[in-house]
């Protein structure tokens, strides 16, 4: 196994690492953990990409596997991170949920489609895009959520008489950030869908 792939195989060995930090608030600053555990497995995520493509280690297990591995953590981040969303915005949070897992099902079974025909479908560049973005709005959540745990303790962010304006705005920009998220997942999974149509055309 190369070392694009081995750096595949570590992401999807630190989703559990990643629950184990979000879910034990026993543990010190553990949104912190959380926060530093995501980002280095995104992190693998970059580098094994650029590995690959630099040395020509690019193999049909990294193209499966790898945007495999991207959607097992950034699912698993979606629902430690929706699932916390207060009263109405509770309910947006769980339907959003269900669309970016609907999306990732569905570029998975086309995969899986073309896998029995013997062909082997990687990212495309807006697939690609959607990943980024979903990454950055992930991280900068669990920062947001390491920091005001950390000053003001776990729980407080939904207390908005504690949190000061800055977290406030930044919360508020966070919203903003995530409707383009929803956006490019919605418009990629279109795309990839309607680019590999032939994949379901009758023979």
């Amino acid at each position: 196994m190369n070392l694009p792939n081995k750096l595949t195989v570590l992401r999807i060995i630190m989703i559990p690492l990643f629950l184990v930090f979000f879910f034990c608030p026993m543990i010190a600053h553990s949104y912190f953990w959380a926060f530093l555990t995501f980002a280095v497995a995104s992190i693998t995520d970059m580098l094994d990409g650029m590995i690959a493509r630099k040395y020509n280690l690019v193999t049909d297990f990294g193209k499966l596997m790898d945007p495999l591995a991207d959607k097992l953590l950034t699912i698993a981040a979606f629902v430690c991170l929706l699932s916390m969303w207060q009263g109405g915005m509770r309910v947006a949070g769980l339907v959003c949920l269900i669309v970016i897992i609907s999306r990732e099902f569905a570029v998975t079974s086309m995969r899986l489609v073309a896998a029995e025909k013997g062909l082997i479908l990687a990212a495309d560049k807006w697939g690609k895009l959607k990943t980024i973005a979903q990454m950055i709005w992930i991280c900068q959540a669990l920062l947001r959520l390491s920091l005001v745990s950390s000053i003001f303790g776990v729980g407080a962010e939904s207390d908005m008489r504690i949190i000061p304006m800055w977290i406030g705005i930044w919360a508020a920009a966070d919203l903003v950030l995530f409707a383009i998220l929803m956006i490019l997942t919605v418009g990629s999974g279109l795309n990839y869908i309607i680019k590999n149509r032939s994949l379901f055309a009758q023979k």
